[in-house]
């Protein structure tokens, strides 16, 4: 958990960033991949992603600059990307302007329970990572590269020369 608002800005700055990365490898007809045919698609999870930024912190009170939780997953992985991007910034932004050190283990009402706000702001990156998981799943099959994110991932291992843990 959180105790400061700016440990929780650097961990926010590497985490968005690292989403981006994972984001800007999608492609367009990228975005329809699924595991199954009743499954959630690339595009949807992308989406999810953003869209989420916006709910779970509409939930709290902040306003966050992000597309609405119901509206339509976009064709366009550019759409998402630059979509995640405004979002990411303007939640980091929104904590940072309205939540204080001292308040982090205030406890507020959220999903019908009450979470301390330090718990919403590791939760808020915990569910980026899970989905991040998805998704990199959905990019293999789907034929993309996936970058690394905490640590290397095969193709980036074959680019400096070292062989990929089996």
């Amino acid at each position: 958990m959180f105790t400061k608002i700016e440990d929780f800005q650097k961990t926010w700055g590497y985490e968005s960033a690292s989403t981006k990365k994972l984001l800007s490898n999608l492609t367009d007809e990228s975005l329809t991949q699924k595991v199954m045919g009743d499954g959630r698609s690339l595009g949807f999870l992308a989406w999810h992603i953003v869209t989420t930024l916006g709910e779970m912190f509409g939930q709290v009170g902040l306003k966050v600059d992000a597309p609405s939780h119901e509206s339509e997953v976009p064709v366009s992985a550019s759409e998402i990307v630059s979509a995640y991007e405004k979002a990411a910034k303007s939640l980091g932004e929104a904590v940072a302007a309205n939540w204080k050190n001292e308040e982090l283990k205030d406890k507020i009402p959220m999903y019908g329970e009450h979470w301390e706000k330090s718990g919403v702001l590791y939760a808020l990156i915990a569910h980026e990572a899970h989905h991040r998981g998805q998704m990199t799943v959905l990019m293999r099959q789907a034929g993309l590269k996936v970058p690394g994110i905490y640590g290397p991932s095969k193709e980036e291992w074959e680019q400096i020369g070292m062989p990929a843990m089996t």
